[in-house]
């Protein structure tokens, strides 16, 4: 018998191979109720990936054990009574650890991602502690010959986000782009639908966020539409864009395939190989591809990497000492309490949809979080629990490395926050706002503006002798009012900003 675990669905998990399923191995799926007890995760996710697995099941059909049981262990005792199992290695330490302790489960190796763990291991361990996504992405490209010319880059430039940081279009409220892909529920989204409902009745479990129409594919058909839509109507403005924010447009040109391939839905190499088929055939420029191409082949691969390698402690990191808790109106996405107009913005994108783009999360949220010195243990539970394509293994290296900065450096080399400036220039969300970007004191003041400097001012001496931010702490150091800022900003607290 084959285990699929909930993020295993799409038919690259079935291929034979190395302790994998046969053609005609019986399968099984557990749906564990314990998982939406212990957390509060978004309603919108656990219908996604509830939906996903029935419609999975009834793909499989007899093939298939489907099993409803409070645990996964419950549920495999009772499927497998006492048969040989086995399965993919799964997406998190919590499950790996589960699968090792049972008895007569054979673990297989990863699938859905593009590089093997232990040659990225072989890649990492000569490198010392200069791991950089940049070397890793031209490996991958290399060894995928992904937009090569031979040994070189496409175009001669590896790295193309230079032309990828346009504003928004001056005027425009959304982009002139088709939209995305959309499913149509059915009668399965339907029962999970009635499901859920029945669970938070009964107070078995409870949930945050809204649970509106399905948005994000659940099936390999539908994933497939949504790659496809993407390629043929989305990519050619997807690259300019991709940094770009506008209130009313909150999927700009983005592809929406994060969820079905953290699904495992579609492949990584299908997505990437699509995309470098559509450059070389003269159908989407080659910055927009690249954009694409780096996202997948180069960050999304890099974070599962390092999740891995960095190992299950490196979660605790904490080299800022940032030990702030998460205030009720974040917990609750109440973004109704929230004046800030991008803030408020972003947060009711995550509540209505489960979702934003990685600019919102990194720029909005994450710096929000960054400056206010919350626990980056708690920022990334709530990343993973309120986000439809957050998985451990997604969010343990995006917010512990990259959006809290929490590691110290040893993913990225600065943090990343910034004042309300930068909100400004690539977005339409200051203009109407009661705060103005450009001030850092009084009653107007933007909180990002001031959340900077106060943050600056804090950890002043560390960045100081970071070659990437000391030319901020020198103009630090020549701010007038630092200590009203500084007063201001503790005052503030917890409270919406």
């Amino acid at each position: 018998m084959h285990w699929l675990f909930g993020d295993q669905l799409g038919p690259h998990f079935l291929t034979p191979g190395e302790h994998g399923p046969g053609r005609d191995t019986p399968l099984l799926l557990v749906e564990a109720r314990s998982v939406f007890r212990r957390r509060r995760f978004h309603r919108a996710k656990a219908h996604l990936v509830l939906s996903a697995m029935r419609h999975r099941a009834a793909e499989l059909g007899d093939r298939v054990t489907y099993v409803r049981a409070d645990t996964y262990r419950e549920g495999l005792e009772k499927a497998a009574r006492g048969r040989p199992v086995t399965v993919h290695h799964p997406t998190s330490y919590a499950a790996l650890r589960l699968v090792r302790a049972l008895p007569r489960v054979t673990v297989a190796p990863a699938r859905g991602f593009l590089v093997p763990m232990a040659d990225f291991a072989a890649w990492a361990d000569g490198r010392g502690t200069s791991l950089r996504q940049e070397d890793f992405y031209r490996w991958v490209r290399r060894g995928h010959d992904l937009l090569m010319d031979g040994e070189r880059p496409a175009g001669g430039r590896w790295n193309l986000d230079h032309d990828n940081r346009e504003p928004p279009p001056r005027g425009a409220t959304t982009l002139s782009v088709d939209r995305p892909y959309r499913p149509r529920e059915d009668d399965i989204d339907e029962e999970v639908r009635h499901d859920l409902d029945r669970w938070e009745k009964d107070g078995d479990v409870s949930f945050v966020g809204r649970d509106g129409p399905r948005r994000f594919a659940a099936t390999r058909t539908e994933a497939r539409a949504a790659l496809d839509r993407f390629v043929e109507r989305r990519l050619t403005t997807f690259g300019p864009y991709e940094d770009a924010m506008l209130a009313a447009d909150p999927t700009m040109s983005h592809s929406l395939l994060s969820a079905p391939l953290n699904l495992g839905l579609l492949d990584p190499a299908e997505c990437v190989e699509r995309a470098d088929t559509e450059w070389r055939e003269g159908r989407a420029p080659l910055g927009s591809v690249e954009g694409f191409v780096r996202q997948i082949a180069g960050w999304r691969e890099y974070v599962w990497q390092l999740y891995w390698y960095f190992g299950d402690d490196y979660r605790h990191s904490n080299a800022l000492g940032h030990r702030g808790r998460l205030p009720d109106w974040w917990n609750d996405l109440d973004a109704d309490a929230v004046p800030a107009r991008c803030l408020s913005t972003v947060l009711a994108q995550v509540r209505d949809t489960g979702w934003t783009h990685h600019i919102p999360r990194l720029m909005v949220l994450g710096s929000h979080a960054l400056q206010r010195g919350w626990d980056p243990v708690a920022v990334t539970d709530w990343f993973h629990r309120c986000f439809v394509d957050g998985y451990d293994w997604v969010m343990v290296p995006n917010v512990v490395g990259m959006s809290q900065y929490a590691d110290g450096g040893r993913m990225t080399t600065k943090p990343y926050t910034s004042g309300g400036a930068y909100i400004n220039r690539m977005s339409d969300l200051c203009g109407p706002c009661v705060h103005r970007p450009t001030e850092r004191l009084g009653e107007r003041a933007c909180p990002y503006t001031a959340g900077y400097w106060a943050f600056l001012d804090r950890h002043r001496e560390r960045l100081a002798r970071n070659h990437r931010t000391t030319q901020a702490v020198r103009q630090l150091e020549r701010l007038t009012g630092i200590e009203d800022v500084r007063r201001q900003e503790r005052a503030r607290g917890d409270a919406p900003p």
